[in-house]
């Protein structure tokens, strides 16, 4: 019984030091992009020592993979729920307003995952910024997820009924939508600066832009679907 409680809490504290070191990480990514973080600092704040770091994650590269491993979970498991129902209706892609109705729920759901996210944001936007140069030497340790060919056949389903304005790939119009999203918040310090009477950080400011940029999104990828009578709607 002693063995078995002695070897919980080494796995427990493993764990533990594990997410430490990856928090420690992120927000050192977050603040220097890859080039600019230093292992000793995330050790540092981390409260590790980097012999640990290396133990656990092998390299910097490692622990960059690591960190944006963990980010990519979180948004499958995201994913996962915004799709759960929609994926399990094979009939969503015939009715124009349920699609709608799914496009603009998925859009909500990436603005609030980086609103919650800040660090991820920053961290893709040093991607972006360095042209993915980093993010193309781990890209095979994350696979498709299963969801993604069945998102391709509900587009491709939703274009043939005449929804879609484009045949492009789902993984295409997603990580768009994705992009705008992190596109209006990567650049809110810029909007402060440019509208100085504004609180353009307020969660009714941001409440607003999710709305706009639903709007916007969801425009942009349908066509012009008929709006719902009052009777439809109920």
């Amino acid at each position: 019984m002693a063995e078995s409680a002695s070897r919980y809490g080494r796995v427990r504290d493993a764990k533990l030091a594990r997410e430490t070191i990856l928090d420690a990480a992120e927000a050192a990514f977050a603040q220097h992009g890859f080039d600019g973080a230093r292992i000793e600092a995330v050790a540092r704040a981390s409260g590790y020592n980097v012999s640990l770091l290396f133990q656990y994650f092998g390299d910097k590269l490692g622990l960059y993979a690591a960190v944006l491993q963990r980010a990519d979970r979180q948004t499958s498991e995201l994913q996962a729920r915004v799709l759960a129902s929609v994926l399990a209706d094979e009939t969503i892609a015939s009715d124009a307003q349920r699609f709608r109705a799914f496009l603009e729920t998925a859009v909500q759901a990436v603005f609030d995952y980086l609103v919650e996210h800040p660090r991820l944001l920053r961290i893709l936007t040093w991607e972006m910024a360095e042209g993915w140069q980093t993010y193309s030497h781990i890209a095979s340790q994350f696979p498709p997820d299963e969801s993604d060919h069945q998102l391709e056949d509900l587009f491709k389903s939703a274009w043939r009924a005449g929804w879609l304005r484009s045949d492009f790939s789902a993984l295409i119009q997603l990580t768009l939508v994705f992009q705008v999203c992190q596109s209006y918040l990567a650049f809110l310090p810029l909007y402060q600066v440019m509208l100085p009477g504004e609180d353009v950080f307020s969660e009714r400011a941001l409440s607003r832009a999710r709305e706009h940029l639903v709007r916007l999104i969801v425009a942009g990828m349908l066509i012009d679907l008929p709006q719902q009578t009052n009777e439809e709607r109920g």
